[in-house]
């Protein structure tokens, strides 16, 4: 079965910097578009990043700041995160979709069970 698991997570003082990972399998990756969610405490789950073939897409609030790639050689995507702010705390999600994917959480199929990411100020 499919199964995305995330790693890299952890806490770090503002301004510094994380690289999460999701490591796929049980899929044929390279056909995917790949996202990153994420979910503060009492608040809806929102769009990260976003990678198909070709490059990435970002939400405002992440723009110029966090960097999305794959490696479909070793089946993983990255996002690379700078200069956090304390408001970018929250549990992180991996996800899969078979179709081009997207800024919303119902074009994608599939889902790690996320890492957390906390930022101190």
């Amino acid at each position: 079965q499919v199964q995305l698991v995330e790693s890299g997570g952890g806490l770090v003082q503002a301004g510094g910097s994380l690289r999460l990972s999701c490591a796929a399998s049980g899929l044929t990756f390279s056909n995917y578009a790949m996202g990153w969610f994420r979910q503060a405490p009492g608040k809806e789950r929102e769009f990260v990043a976003a990678i198909s073939r070709g490059g990435g897409v970002y939400a405002d609030s992440v723009k110029g700041r966090f960097t999305i790639s794959r490696d479909n050689a070793k089946n993983t995507v990255y996002l690379q995160m700078d200069s956090l702010k304390p408001e970018d705390t929250a549990v992180y999600y991996c996800a899969a979709a078979s179709g081009r994917g997207g800024i919303t959480l119902r074009q994608y199929d599939y889902w790690g069970q996320g890492t957390q990411v906390t930022i101190s100020s």
